[in-house]
Order: structure tokens, then C-alpha cells, then sequence
């Protein structure tokens, strides 16, 4: 399309704007708008969201889209990006992960121009951002006090999504099947092709997942011919795919020992964790009901008998292999840590 609208903004090949979109005014009487970053090549080709803070306390894909669109050198040749910081403006407003009516917007899509708060925002997101889009990336953390090594979830039995997928760049790649009332959802329903990015923790940054967002956006977009193709091509990253996952939860309340961390491999049968009483006696264990990867972890050192302490993934492929991998991206982040050109 020569000339892209988004509410009463026109874009046109060749432009860059940053637009602000009215969504409602509070009660006292201050509008909220949706902040959009819209940049576009000369060159017609795809068009792709990156959105942000879906739930308002998941900050780490705010900075990810901040520093993304700061890169030096970072120039659209061909096609579209479309990037919302933040898309649930009220919950970062309030650090919260949810809309002011309590509601989840990531479980209100596709909403309604007449319905609750968060039907309303759901529907001006969809109407206005992904109706326009083929593809689009969406930025998550873990839960308040919950880490997630930074990995995708896309519904990995569309060959596109899958390749793309691998692309991105990081080792674990879980296969996730949309969620009732999510952005993948009604994204899939619009047939645009959607990975969401999960890495690190609500209210916090993280430098590591930070970083691993930004090359992997980058990735896509050079997969896509949206970026230059970058001369010295260092060796790609091995996708590990995980068919299934399950988190292992707390046997008794009390106070948590952790004796694994994010990333580390466990046997079916290890004890990940004790948990003890003010006194220090062991109330119970917390033991690994499979072989494989942690992806996901309860950090605060305090538990309900019952409550989920350890995401684990099931890999068909060898864990130690895994592992190797998740170390080598690691240290390769940590070089350029002080590089922003080494990601782009």
C-alpha cells in the first residue's frame, strides 16, 4: 500500500512517524493515547508489528522497542514496522499487568468498539495495528516475582511461523497453542504469521533478555529483506524445539531453598528445591517429574503448597547440547555488551 492509515494518520512510503492514538479519557478528564513508531521504506514489502507491555508490567519489550528503533544504522529498506511500546498504556501507568476494570487484555481480542475498557483498547490495537500487518512480534516477561529464559512460543505447526521462528535467533523454541481471547489469536484469524517472545521478569529489566530481543527482531527483519543482510555472518544460533512443557509445584508452604536455576538441565527425579519452616525443618521436596531444560522459575524465596515453581521443557533433542547452546549465547551477549552496532 503507497499510503498506510492508521486512525486519521496517513503514512506514505519513504516516511517516519511517531503518532499517538486516543483510545478513552480517565475520570479526570487526561486522554490516554497509544504511542505507534511507524517506519517505512521507499520500497513496498511487508509489513510487521512489534508491540510491547500487552500486560502493563512487562517492561523488559518497552526497552527492547526503545533501543531497537535507536539503532545506529537501523534503516528499513523494504516494507513497514509498526512499533507499540506500550500497548497497555493504564497498566504501565499503574505497573500493573492488567486494564483498570481488572480485566486481562491479552484475554480481551478482539474486543469490541462498545464493550469493556480493555474490548475497547483489544479492538483499537486490532482494527488500527495488526489489520495492516503479515507478520508480528510480541514482547513478554514472566509473572510479578517469575523469571522466563528467553525463548519464543508460536503455534509451530505453520511452516512460515516455525521457520521464522528459528530465525529469531534464540535456542529454545516452544510450541504454543493460541490461547482463547489472546493477540495471537485474532492475529492468526487476520493471517498474520505471529512469534511472542517471552524472557526475564515483570517490573524488572534484564540485560541479557533485552539484547536477545533486539538481535532477534533484527534477525527476522534480515530473513524478511526488510535490513541489509549484515556482511560477516557469524555462526547461527541452534532452535531448540520443545513439543511440551509442564511446571512442577511446591509439595508443602513454607520457605524455598532453590538448588537450580534458569537454564540448567534436570534429570527426572532430581530435587530442584526444599522447602522448610521458619525453624528449619524440611516440610518437603520439590523433584522433577521429567528430563529437561528450565525455562521458567518462581523467584521469590516464599511458597503455597501447590503453587507452580518450576517451568520445565521437554526437548526430543540431547539437554547437555542444549545447554551448550544457551551458554555460547550468553557470552556472545555479554561481549557486545557495550556494542549496540554488534546487534544490528
Amino acid at each position: 500500500m503507497s499510503v498506510l492509515k492508521i486512525g486519521e494518520h496517513e503514512v506514505k512510503l519513504g516516511e517516519t512517524k511517531k503518532i499517538e492514538l486516543p483510545v478513552a479519557r480517565l475520570y479526570t478528564d487526561a486522554s490516554v493515547n497509544l504511542p505507534v513508531y511507524i517506519v517505512r521504506a521507499k520500497k513496498p514489502g511487508p509489513t510487521i508489528f512489534v508491540s510491547a507491555a500487552v500486560h502493563g508490567d512487562e517492561l523488559n519489550g518497552i526497552e527492547i522497542i526503545r533501543r531497537l528503533i535507536n539503532l545506529k544504522g537501523f534503516k528499513i529498506k523494504a516494507g513497514t514496522v509498526i512499533a507499540v511500546p506500550m500497548v497497555n498504556v493504564y497498566g504501565v501507568m499503574n505497573q500493573s499487568r492488567y486494564m483498570p476494570d481488572r480485566r486481562d487484555l491479552n484475554r480481551s481480542f478482539p474486543g469490541s468498539a462498545k464493550g469493556s475498557l480493555a474490548a475497547r483498547l483489544a479492538n483499537k490495537f486490532l482494527t488500527e495495528i495488526v489489520s495492516h500487518c503479515d507478520y508480528g512480534i510480541d514482547l513478554h516477561t514472566g509473572a510479578i516475582h517469575r523469571s522466563n529464559l528467553p525463548q519464543i512460543r508460536a503455534d509451530l505447526a505453520d511452516e512460515e511461523t516455525l521457520e521464522l521462528a528459528k530465525v529469531f535467533g534464540v535456542p529454545v523454541v516452544v510450541n504454543s497453542n493460541v490461547l482463547d481471547g489472546s493477540l495471537r489469536e485474532s492475529a492468526v484469524a487476520n493471517k498474520t504469521k505471529v512469534l511472542l517472545y517471552e524472557a526475564g521478569e515483570a517490573l524488572r529489566f534484564d540485560e541479557l533478555s533485552i539484547r536477545a530481543g533486539i538481535k532477534g527482531i533484527v534477525n527476522v527483519l534480515r530473513h524478511l529483506k526488510m535490513l541489509p543482510k549484515k556482511r560477516a555472518v557469524k555462526k547461527q544460533v541452534t532452535p531448540f524445539v520443545a513439543n511440551h512443557s509442564s511446571w512442577v509445584r511446591a509439595s508443602a508452604s513454607g520457605i524455598v531453598s532453590h538448588h537450580f536455576e534458569l537454564g540448567d538441565q534436570v534429570k527426572k527425579g532430581d530435587v530442584v528445591a526444599h522447602i522448610g519452616s521458619p525453624y528449619g525443618e524440611v516440610l518437603g521436596e520439590v523433584i522433577a517429574n521429567k528430563d529437561g531444560i528450565i525455562i521458567g522459575k518462581q523467584n521469590i524465596p516464599l511458597v503455597q503448597e501447590g503453587e507452580a515453581m518450576y517451568h520445565i521443557a521437554f526437548f526430543a533433542e540431547d539437554d547437555e547440547q542444549i545447554v551448550e547452546e544457551l551458554e555460547s549465547v550468553e557470552e556472545e551477549l555479554i561481549v557486545n555488551i557495550e556494542s549496540s552496532e554488534g546487534l544490528l
